[in-house]
């Protein structure tokens, strides 16, 4: 199941997760003389774009290499020490400061299994952005461009470093368990809102069913079967602007009775299926509207 939560971690619902950058991006410029051991209360993601550098991190065994293209995350409260590593060439890079909180309730990061450091997939295109983050950064504060960059980075580094999730260490009666299940739920339903294996996922959720539904809703907005049927028409509308038929889509969706689903796709969308349409037209390109 790992793997497919893998897959789903850009799928989990926004308002699940609340990001805070709690500091000025710190802008790496590390000579030979530097060496560094301090402790941070919270997460701090750092990725390396010239030079070389060593870390020792509490909880971690021996010594880890770090060096361009790398990223590692280390976790708030664990001691760390760095030095450079380099022959000459001075160290660059990031290093920001963050909380990652699921339903303001818990942190994200503790849940998770992470390898460090990591090689970042797709760094040629990477480099750049960060180092535009880098260079506009500003001196005392944060921006709202860079938590939506800063997000970009993280997920790409969720993408190299997720191992897998804390759920066997947590217990079941805990709030951060109950959390974690109604994450991996909605990032499932979000993935695959045709799938069947829906019904499976919530029928393996350790709690009574009424309990979860509750606990669901009111982190999510809706219950779980609520939720499904919003990706379902969510799904259907993307389907419509690719020109497919109202009677086709509903089809696809299982529904014998095409007005059952226009009612249905009204309630969740706010408008008919017949407004998401594409159709030609002789002067303009037609809209097209996008789900995630």
């Amino acid at each position: 199941m790992d793997e497919i939560e893998h897959e789903s971690l850009g799928l989990i619902p926004m308002k699940s997760l609340s990001l805070w950058l709690v500091r000025s991006t710190i802008k790496m410029n590390h000579d030979p003389k530097w060496r560094v051991e301090k402790l941070n209360p919270t997460h701090d993601l750092v990725i390396c774009l010239t030079g070389r550098g060593e870390y020792e991190i509490e909880g971690r065994p021996g010594t880890v290499s770090f060096e361009p293209g790398q990223a590692m995350l280390i976790p708030a409260y664990k001691r760390f020490r760095g030095r450079y590593a380099g022959d000459g060439e001075i160290m660059t890079g990031v290093a920001q400061h963050f909380t990652l909180d699921l339903f303001e309730r818990g942190d994200l990061i503790r849940q998770m299994k992470l390898k460090d450091p990591v090689w970042l997939k797709n760094w040629d295109a990477l480099e750049p952005m960060v180092q535009l983050y880098r260079e506009q950064a500003p001196a005392v504060h944060t921006t709202l461009s860079q938590h939506h960059q800063f997000m970009v980075f993280l997920l790409a580094y969720f993408d190299a470093a997720f191992e897998g999730w804390k759920t066997e260490e947590n217990q079941p009666e805990s709030q951060d368990h109950l959390s974690m299940q109604i994450m991996l739920i909605a990032s499932r339903l979000s993935a695959d809102p045709l799938g069947s294996g829906s019904q499976e996922a919530l029928d393996d959720v350790p709690y009574n069913a009424d309990y979860f539904r509750r606990a669901f809703k009111e982190r999510i907005g809706y219950t779980p079967q609520k939720f499904r049927e919003l990706k379902r028409m969510e799904f259907a509308a993307n389907r419509l602007a690719t020109g497919m038929t109202v009677k086709s889509v509903a089809a696809e969706l299982g529904y014998t009775d095409p007005y059952f689903f226009s009612r249905l796709f009204k309630r969740y969308l706010g408008a008919s299926p017949s407004t998401f349409i594409e159709r030609p037209s002789q002067s303009r390109p037609p809209r097209r509207r996008t789900f995630t």
